[in-house]
């Protein structure tokens, strides 16, 4: 086999695997559905997040029909609270519990899909929030330099920080 034929291969078990786990199969679910020992389902989902993870189109069209999947559970729930609020006018307490029931369902597959969806944004997250600590240190540090090297001033980065941080967090500057 050459390596266009292998690579080839490879795509289509990756596109068949993370076809089954966006429809919400686990890997083992996916390692039998598709005979394919599990070591290598997660082989695959790995791969097609780092494809997923640096392509800015699918990104982009993964956000859009996430927005859309969640407007669409958002239609599902009020559709249910109308039916409740038939039940409450009818008195039916059977319609009302299966209302309620099929809310809290919708909720949990809307929670789910959101967490998922979030397994591909962690990442991004917590780069931008080490990079946010970081510069947030070389602030506090470039601060409390100036703090220390002009005591005239000193109350009024303390006066500035607080007004900012709107709490009652104490800056120690080191004389």
């Amino acid at each position: 086999m050459s390596k266009e034929e292998e690579l080839v291969k490879h795509l289509d078990q990756v596109n068949a695997v993370a076809t089954e786990y966006l429809k919400g199969s686990d890997a083992s679910e996916i390692s039998k559905s598709l005979d394919i020992p599990r070591a290598r389902v997660l082989s695959l989902l790995n791969d097609w997040r780092e494809m997923v993870a640096s392509n800015q189109a699918i990104h982009a069209r993964a956000r859009e029909a996430l927005a859309g999947a969640d407007q669409h559970y958002s239609t599902l729930i009020k559709k249910a609270y109308e039916v409740i609020e038939s039940a409450d006018t009818t008195n039916n307490l059977g319609a009302k519990t299966t209302a309620i029931k099929l809310i809290t369902d919708i909720e949990a597959k809307r929670l789910d899909m959101l967490h998922r969806a979030g397994l591909l944004d962690n990442k991004e997250i917590a780069e931008e929030m080490a990079a946010m600590e970081r510069k947030h240190e070389i602030l506090i540090n470039i601060l409390k330099d100036i703090a220390a090297n002009y005591p005239t001033v000193r109350n009024e980065i303390l006066t500035r920080l607080s007004e900012v941080t709107k709490t009652n967090e104490v800056v120690v500057i080191d004389s």
